[in-house]
């Protein structure tokens, strides 16, 4: 399974979607159909951040502080949202506005429900981002790279087009991954 399957898979586990439920007061529904579109452009900003030297070496320094290995239902039971809402931002940029209401239209949801929603994934994001880099760069001999395998299976179209736009952004976050060792 390639990394946006991991994530995808980690945090739409029922115990996943309750954590996030619990905090936010809607459904499991509700908040599984905001991740399975939200995570996939928030990886794609990921990697469109990492094309530039400065971008990836923000990017690396973030993975090197979220490294919680606890499960991701407890990541998300405990995640920091004022953290997450500094991810989010420095993932976002200037485009935060833009996305939120994109998320909020697809999603059905309002802005600020999808902020709350963001802002209490985006430590597990990063986390399991870093946990994929760490197991990467344990592996040398393995070929495609954490970011590369986002282009598996799995993917609809959108999110196909939408990672091949970042392609090189993936590659250069693979090789910037691999000289961590």
């Amino acid at each position: 399974m390639n990394l946006l399957g991991l994530l995808l898979s980690a945090m739409t586990t029922q115990s996943s979607l309750g954590q996030i439920s619990g905090k936010t007061g809607l459904s499991e529904k509700q908040v599984k159909k905001l991740l399975m579109i939200a995570v996939p452009i928030l990886i794609k900003y990921l990697t469109r951040n990492a094309s530039s030297g400065s971008g990836a070496q923000s990017l690396l320094g973030a993975l090197a502080q979220h490294k919680n290995r606890k499960e991701m239902d407890l990541q998300l039971k405990e995640a920091d949202e004022k953290d997450g809402g500094k991810i989010i931002n420095h993932i976002l940029g200037n485009n935060k506005t833009e996305v939120t209401q994109n998320l909020s239209a697809q999603s059905g949801l309002t802005a600020e429900q999808v902020n709350q929603i963001l802002a209490i994934m985006a430590p597990a994001l990063l986390s399991g981002v870093s946990e994929a880099a760490s197991q990467q760069s344990a592996t040398p001999t393995a070929t495609p790279g954490i970011f590369s395998a986002l282009l598996g299976s799995g993917a609809n179209t959108q999110q196909v087009q939408e990672q091949n736009d970042s392609i090189n952004g993936m590659a250069l976050l693979q090789a910037l991954l691999g000289a961590r060792k």
